[in-house]
């Protein structure tokens, strides 16, 4: 009771002498410094956004500007050519004001103007170099003459210090591709997946689409490209993600994981408080637009736009169709543990809760020993299962009453917390340690994960952690971010006590979690079931297989002088083939975030020059050196595809948004039906990592990520992502369905060992060759410095 008292701002009692008040002056002082603090933040992003949009100048330069331009008051020199004397004699009330005052109100005025057209110059002058892609073709380390300029030029041209979004509006659009090109490179794409009497039916299809439907869907796609800042981000969030009426558990939502060798603390309360205090600072930068925009070569920017709704974001069912609500300043946390939901308030004093408090709270939480109410154990059931039941159940039971507010509370919270009650991990005494943590993070029990959140936090026992994000609102590289500063922050910034606690003082007088409060029918409660069992089903099917790769790394597949994702993607290939006795359509993810809102473009990695290396290393008549060869060939195509889908000349993008066009229009496609019913049985994706660079792995070898990964994207298929961690590790996550007989996640990750160590026996005499020549060379310029 002591809580609900601290919580009360006044009271007042009405007598026959008059009113008693009494207020608290805990509550006042509090709200006085939120109310300072809402003020600060206001100040900060007023003084960024102004920063970000006179960005790359900076309001310092027009106060330059200014005052050379008043000087020329003084020394008889006009460089207006006449324009100040125009403004002067056309400002308002000029009789009013003396002669001298309106020539400086004209020379600002000029000036002003002058140097508003030097930022839209230099904007579009640095939109015109970004749009520039002829860097990404050249031959890793080798830079031509006109690349060195070109780069000098877009660093001259950035500014100093930029902020998250100063260059959203410099980045060049995304091109739409010619259709005869995107139909030639489909055919070419689909060519060794096809007997000859079916190719020739889909040159036919492709050739007639050609000639009628192609030139007007194009037209209208040139036209959508011209008035949207993207002519795909929209479309392909909306009809990917949003209409998809299929459960999103699996099937569309990923996770990450934890430190792969390192626990900081084994204290669940702790490890909770250290990490969501991390988020919070990283929010509280994201607000301001204080992070640093990521930029390859650490010269060209790429698009921030979906950092934007990282936090305080949620998906909301709809019958037809989903929508992403995303909401500001959002001040609470939801924790669910053991059936029950809790609100947590994230600020006291106008300050973030400190590492030690939120501990505290999450403490507290953990000793409660109240029992769940009826329903609402599996009540989060319903976000994992089939959209339109949810939809109903959403508008039938929780549009009014105590379930409107506490639904409310979900889902207008910053993000979502489960503190979970079995350990996980991965663990070297336990072969299946990191396939079981996986699942956990993946769906879990089917009702312990909000999985319309933006994202949930997983908190484990033994102080493992790990995060399932829904996808329609970003891709894995945006969360990947957010995810390596938290880590980062949590163990080299924060810290922990030698008894494993936060550090920092611990305040016993902050206002307990509140439970949430639930009226759930039984009729709701027959449909919460109905959508648990649909979900546990769908689980169950997940055959997953986490497999590290140590025989070798990033380090020596560089010393082969290819691409390490080549290098996967061809392995890959080769274990597919082994696996399954044929080729299949082949899914990489690549991004497009050189412009503007750009997402994500698909890599067709099974080429014919794939399809002839993986038949010469089956074909025992085949010599090492033509293997070699073929190698080299396919590893360099795969390179030129990759390059060409991320600088907006990929395929299925383009396809997939004729076709969107073509819905509207009512025309009817058999080309465009076709290809985009073409099931992706081998759907693969590289985690990406030190994005930030924050902790060096060579001298902290242990601080190394696991990376992430996603569900099976077809019934008879595998799914897999891999992260290249350091020189020496690359972790597989490898996806599938026990449902089918012709899949097996554990064998095929021996499949892509195998093809990994087969295709690096190619380069062993090469590589020896290589260590000879240059200890011949290191023993020579000893003997140079001896002498």
């Amino acid at each position: 009771m002591a809580e609900a008292h601290q919580a009360v701002g006044f009271q007042f009692t009405v007598r026959p002498d008059g009113v008693d008040l009494k207020l608290s002056q805990e509550v006042i002082k509090n709200t006085y410094l939120s109310g300072v603090t809402a003020w600060k933040k206001k100040a900060i992003q007023f003084k960024n956004g102004i920063l970000t949009g006179v960005y790359p100048a900076s309001p310092s330069s027009w106060l330059i500007v200014v005052i050379a331009m008043m000087s020329s008051l003084y020394t008889h020199i006009d460089p207006s050519l006449g324009m100040i004397d125009a403004i002067k004699e056309n400002l308002p009330y000029k009789h009013c004001i003396s002669l001298q005052t309106r020539a400086v109100l004209s020379t600002i005025l000029f000036a002003t103007g002058l140097w508003l057209f030097f930022i839209y110059l230099l904007r579009y002058t640095l939109k015109a170099l970004l749009s520039y892609h002829g860097w990404i073709f050249e031959s890793h380390g080798k830079m031509s003459a006109f690349t060195k300029l070109w780069l000098s030029l877009v660093k001259m041209l950035s500014g100093r210090r930029p902020l998250l979004y100063s260059f959203q509006t410099a980045l060049p659009r995304l091109p739409v591709p010619r259709v005869d090109v995107t139909i030639q490179r489909y055919l070419e794409s689909v060519r060794p997946l096809l007997e000859s009497e079916q190719y020739n039916q889909m040159e036919i299809l492709a050739s007639d689409f050609k000639e009628t439907e192609a030139a007007q869907l194009q037209r209208y796609l040139i036209l959508k490209s011209w008035w949207a800042t993207n002519y795909v981000s929209d479309w392909w969030e909306e009809y990917i993600y949003l209409r998809s009426r299929s459960p999103i558990m699996v099937n569309s939502n990923f996770y990450i994981m934890d430190f792969l060798y390192v626990t900081p603390t084994h204290r669940q309360a702790a490890r909770a408080g250290n990490v969501v205090h991390a988020m919070l600072q990283y929010r509280r930068k994201l607000e301001r637009a204080e992070h640093a925009p990521l930029r390859a070569l650490g010269t060209v920017p790429m698009c921030s736009t979906q950092m934007e709704r990282m936090f305080n974001t949620t998906r909301i069912p709809g019958i037809e169709t989903d929508i992403v609500q995303h909401l500001t300043d959002r001040k609470h946390l939801i924790v669910y543990h053991k059936g029950r939901f809790f609100k947590v308030w994230l600020y006291t004093g106008g300050r973030h809760l400190l590492p030690s408090e939120l501990e505290t709270q999450f403490q507290r939480i953990l000793n409660d020993t109240s029992e769940p109410q009826p329903g609402e154990q599996r009540l989060a059931a319903l976000t994992a299962g089939d959209r339109v039941p949810w939809a109903r159940a959403r508008i039938k039971h929780f549009s009014h009453g105590l379930n409107k507010v506490s639904l409310d509370a979900i889902e207008s919270a910053a993000f979502f917390l489960t503190l979970d009650e079995e350990p996980q991990g991965y663990d070297p005494a336990k072969p299946d340690s990191l396939d079981v943590y996986a699942k956990s993070l993946l769906h879990g029990k089917c009702y312990d994960r909000w999985f319309d959140k933006s994202f949930t936090l997983i908190s484990y026992p033994n102080g493992k952690m790990g995060i399932n994000i829904e996808h329609s609102w970003a891709d894995a590289p945006i969360v990947g971010h957010m995810w390596e500063y938290v880590l980062a922050t949590d163990c080299f910034h924060l810290g922990y006590t030698e008894e494993g606690r936060c550090k920092g003082d611990v305040n016993r007088g902050l206002p307990s979690p509140t439970r949430l409060q639930w009226q759930i029918s039984a009729e709701c409660q027959d449909v919460i079931e109905t959508s648990y069992l649909s979900a546990r089903q769908l689980a169950d099917d997940v055959d997953f297989h986490g497999y590290l790769f140590s025989e070798f790394g990033k380090g020596l597949i560089k010393k082969c002088r290819t691409s390490p994702d080549a290098f996967i993607q061809l392995a890959l290939q080769l274990a597919q083939f082994r696996d399954q006795g044929v080729f299949c359509l082949t899914y990489e993810s690549s991004m497009t975030r050189m412009f503007r809102d750009g997402r994500t473009e698909t890599v067709r990695s099974c080429t014919s020059e794939a399809v002839a290396f993986v038949r010469a290393m089956e074909d025992p008549g085949a010599t090492k050196a033509q293997r070699l060869a073929l190698f080299r060939r396919a590893a360099e195509k795969h390179q030129n595809m990759y390059r060409l889908a991320m600088t907006g000349s990929g395929i299925d993008r383009h396809l997939f948004c004729l076709y969107i066009v073509s819905k509207y229009l009512g025309v009817e496609s058999p080309f465009l039906k076709k290809v985009l019913s073409e099931p992706w049985k081998l759907s693969t994706s590289q985690t990406p990592q030190q994005q930030l660079n924050l902790v060096d792995i060579n001298k902290f070898p242990k601080y190394v990520g696991a990376g992430g990964g996603f569900g099976p994207v077809a019934d008879d298929g595998y799914g897999v992502s891999y992260i290249i961690v350091g020189e020496n590790l690359i972790t597989f996550h490898i996806s599938s369905k026990f449902s089918s007989p012709d899949t097996d996640s554990g064998r095929f990750s021996q499949h892509i060992r195998k093809a990994m160590i087969d295709i690096q026996a190619l380069f062993k005499p090469e590589n020896e060759k290589r260590a000879v020549e240059n200890g011949k060379y290191a023993h020579l310029e000893n003997a140079k410095k001896h002498m």
